[in-house]
């Protein structure tokens, strides 16, 4: 029955079109290519009768009704198709028939725009695997495009621009004719678009950006596995960096990206960066022997060091921890690093001011001047230290139980004392002053911090191309161990009694220590403040 409302939908729709060609005919007529079906048309356009093979009856005034206007047509060819049951004999009353057209027409007509008359053809347009063509439809798709109408022309430019976008389309039309084979599949949710996704990138030019004079800079070369040269020092306009593998002017530098591969005078291929933190520590100039950069990192985690602490430092020698310790505390955080001598005190503060001004020029964000470098003994700094709680201390001094006392009363609750020593006979001496002080400090952790350095590369041959794996192969009357063998009777989920895995690649590799090593730099300890629970408990300093 959805069939014959269709079809008779179709037929009007070309029915209206023959129609409005009429009056535009003014010389003799034309004979036009009309497809079989022409007469239902005419007759459908002019209200006649048209058979269904539902038994229903497309009827514009039967039975006295009055005449139904083109709007209401196709609802009354399905009120009838569609609502009417069907006869033996295929008649339909006349009372029926009325009923049926009198209910359509009182109904008000859906609103349809005059410049496109194929939208109600369009409203109720099905998908091609949830209907058959009609015959007249079949015929029309084999016509020729200049042969049609315009109307037609805009129909199946229509059908053609939405047949591509049905299946992407959310806001499609519900039809109560359904895929057979599947239900309609909810709509995809909106998934992320990592690639589109806003990115910050405040900072990010800034870090990037090409070489300046006043710009902190390391140049390195490798030879085979070795660092063969490695300095660090600030561009000029006039200058040239030195070596014995040739020389590179900063004006070749200036204007260039870091981490780019410079030819020197001689050949040589030198890699030019800005240099990290760790790099400018271990670079730097130095005064006393400094706190080397993998002793700073643990003593940082030791204490618990967040954004906007305030750090007091017992010794600040060359000045490498208090940079670790600036960058730690962030803008809203205060380093104050005490120093006793004079030339020592001098060069921190000369490497804090050119590690800050470097920054400066290749960042766009200004490192924070949060470090106060005090020339004065810790001993006789009790009173500048009042009015000041301390979330962590650090200690880096030839005798630090004799600081413990005078930063102890300021040491927030819970708070950590790091301590940086060389010797061991310097550990066992603080532990002792904390116990002879009645100090309570409870000493959590004493470590020392080693790193060992690997070599791992292709192996060669003596003419120095790589050498080739090689697979054991087996003597006459051997076989050889079966790597993967299969447990039977015990266990379905033990499939392998062996791990092994087939090597990648054919070339092996050798793997060992360098022959030199970091040796030892320090003791690191770590105590922490506590509340005494009893009063009569008193700490022994023990670990």
């Amino acid at each position: 029955m959805l069939q014959c409302a269709r079809r008779r939908l179709s037929l009007q729709v070309l029915g209206r079109e023959s129609r409005a060609q009429q009056p535009a005919r003014a010389g003799p007529e034309k004979t036009a290519l009309v497809p079989q079906g022409g007469r239902r048309r005419a007759l459908l356009g002019r209200g006649g009768f048209v058979p269904c093979r539902c038994g229903a009856s497309d009827r514009a005034g039967a039975g006295g009704a009055p005449p139904l206007p083109s709007a209401h047509r196709p609802r009354a060819v399905r009120a009838l198709c569609s609502g009417s049951p069907r006869q033996g004999d295929g008649a339909e009353s006349e009372e029926q028939v009325a009923a049926a057209v009198s209910r359509v027409a009182d109904s008000p007509p859906a609103a349809a725009s005059p410049a496109d008359p194929g939208q109600v053809l369009r409203s109720r347009r099905r998908r091609a695997w949830e209907r058959a063509l009609s015959p007249l439809e079949r015929v029309s798709r084999l016509l020729p495009e200049e042969l049609l109408s315009e109307e037609i022309r805009d129909i199946r430019r229509a059908d053609q621009g939405e047949s591509r976008q049905e299946d992407g389309s959310e806001n499609s039309d519900s039809h109560p004719l359904q895929r057979p084979a599947a239900r309609r599949a909810p709509p995809a949710q909106p998934q992320r678009d990592e690639d589109n996704t806003p990115v910050d990138t405040h900072n990010t030019a800034a870090k990037d950006g090409t070489f300046q004079v006043g710009d902190l800079i390391l140049a390195e070369f490798r030879r085979k596995t070795y660092m063969e040269f490695k300095h660090m020092r600030n561009l000029t306009a006039v200058g040239k960096l030195n070596s014995n593998w040739g020389a590179i002017s900063h004006l070749d530098i200036i204007g260039k990206l870091p981490g780019q591969m410079f030819r020197t005078s001689s050949g040589f291929q030198f890699l030019i960066r800005r240099p990290a933190l760790e790099d400018f520590v271990l670079l730097m100039k130095r005064g006393p022997t400094i706190s080397y950069p993998k002793d700073i990192n643990a003593m940082l985690m030791m204490m618990d060091i967040n954004q906007g602490d305030t750090v007091v430092e017992t010794g600040t020698g060359s000045g490498g921890m208090s940079l670790f310790l600036s960058r730690a505390v962030g803008p809203r955080g205060r380093v104050i690093s005490y120093e006793i001598r004079k030339d020592h005190h001098a060069v921190a503060k000369k490497n804090y001011r050119r590690w800050r001004d470097a920054w400066e020029i290749g960042h766009a964000e200004e490192w924070p001047d949060n470090v106060d470098f005090i020339n004065k003994d810790i001993l006789t700094a009790a009173e500048d230290m009042k009015s000041i709680t301390f979330d962590a201390v650090a200690l880096d001094m030839l005798n630090p139980q004799i600081a413990l006392p005078v930063v102890y009363p300021n040491l927030k609750q819970g708070g950590v004392c790091a301590v940086y020593l060389a010797n061991i006979t310097q550990v066992i001496d603080l532990l002792e002053g904390i116990r002879t002080c009645n100090l309570s400090l409870l000493c959590e952790r004493i470590i020392e911090v080693t790193h060992k350095d690997w070599l791992v590369l292709p192996a060669k041959q003596k003419d120095g191309r790589l050498a080739l794996r090689v697979e054991p192969q087996p003597k006459e009357g051997e076989e050889l161990p079966i790597q993967d063998q299969a447990v039977v009777g015990e266990s379905d989920d033990i499939e392998s009694l062996s791990d092994y895995v087939e090597p990648y690649g054919s070339v092996p590799y050798i793997a060992r220590p360098y022959p030199w090593q970091a040796g030892h730099t320090a003791f690191l300890i770590k105590m922490r403040k506590y509340k005494v629970a009893y009063p009569d408990t008193t700490p022994d300093g023990s670990c």
